[in-house]
């Protein structure tokens, strides 16, 4: 491991730039840290210099409870003056394109964007020729990929101890960028991250509301069905405890409430019956840590992070085909999706 220290800097002072582990007290999640800035102060090889927001008083809060030096009202003055290594995006999404560009154009290593990625296709290609451009390592927020459970997770399933893997279940929806963002990422992350072949889904909103291409709210993702091109199919349905199964030939794995606990059941026994088996153990330890951890570690060695633009791009673009199957009544939409201009919401 390298010691090279880099210089951190935040844009958004809201609940994840730096307040939401004030209501996320520690949980068995080993969730904390949680905010970005509460995940540089944890790192000694991140040091926070400036925080930046369009509301003074954010912006000093935050640089208060941090002991961030300096705070500034205009995130371009801020990336321009400080010339920070790591610009961490913790805004709505609305002007996350615009800001991922402007810190790439202006020398930074490293991005840390907080989810969802961007409110259209069209904003995460530019997203996506901007970073690589400019050799910017980029890690999305969705910080499940960056937690021990669900990396030992995918270790069993790639280790091919369960045997071929057939489905991935989702028990979750959400508003489409707001909340589903983080299913789409896992179903990716426990698919082995492969591309999509096509997506159908249906969507929680007025039929009407597409009529400009672009919708008044972030709609509710009811249901999803992603065909993976390693043939795995990933399905998402209405749930209650936010978790993922994954059915294979030779058993199955599964996350229970929202990451408290897993599960891991084989084919075994005298008749070969699907029982319980022991889940291996691991650490727990916080998702924001280890996604900053990863971009530090792809600064050393001029390497891909694990949540890089292009799984970012590819997740989001899962979600929106999710959205544009619903404005298509139903139909199957193929990868590339045609439509990139379709925009969710009100930023």
């Amino acid at each position: 491991m390298g010691t090279n220290q880099y210089r951190a800097c935040i844009v958004g002072c809201g609940r994840m730039g730096g307040t939401i582990d004030e209501e996320v007290r520690e949980t068995p999640h080993g969730a904390l840290p949680y905010s970005h800035a509460a995940g540089y102060t944890a790192l000694d090889r991140t040091d926070l210099v400036a925080a930046a927001d369009v509301v003074e008083e954010k912006a000093q809060y935050v640089c208060n409870k941090w002991d961030i030096p300096k705070y500034y009202l205009d995130y371009r003055e801020m990336i321009a003056e400080v010339k920070p290594d790591i610009v961490s995006i913790a805004t709505r999404p609305g002007n996350h394109a615009e800001i991922t560009a402007f810190a790439a154009e202006n020398g930074v290593k490293g991005i840390y964007c907080d989810k969802p990625l961007c409110a259209s296709m069209a904003e995460a290609d530019m997203m996506v020729e901007v970073c690589e451009r400019h050799n910017v390592k980029f890690n999305l927020g969705t910080q499940r990929r960056f937690t021990p459970g669900y990396v030992k997770m995918r270790e069993i399933l790639e280790s091919g101890e369960i045997g071929e893997r057939r489905s991935i279940i989702a028990y979750t929806g959400g508003a489409a960028l707001w909340g589903y963002t983080h299913a789409a990422d896992l179903i990716l992350f426990l698919a082995s991250d492969s591309s999509i072949e096509y997506v159908q889904g249906n969507v929680a909103v007025d039929d009407a509301d597409f009529a400009d291409n672009c919708t008044e709210s972030d709609p509710g993702i009811v249901m999803g069905f992603i065909r993976f091109q390693n043939g795995i199919n990933g399905i998402s349905i209405p749930g209650t405890a936010y978790e993922f199964e994954v059915n294979c030939s030779e058993g199955t794995v599964r996350s229970l409430n929202n990451g408290l606990g897993f599960q891991l059941r084989k084919r075994q026994g005298q008749f070969n019956e699907i029982l319980d088996a022991q889940f291996p153990p691991f650490e727990r330890k916080s998702g924001t840590v280890g996604c900053i951890e990863d971009i530090v570690e792809a600064i050393d060695t001029d390497t891909e992070t694990r949540g890089n633009i292009h799984l970012a791009h590819r997740s989001t673009e899962m979600v929106f085909a999710i959205v544009d199957s619903q404005r298509q009544q139903g139909k199957r939409v193929s990868m590339p999706m045609e439509n990139r201009g379709l925009y969710l919401g009100r930023w």
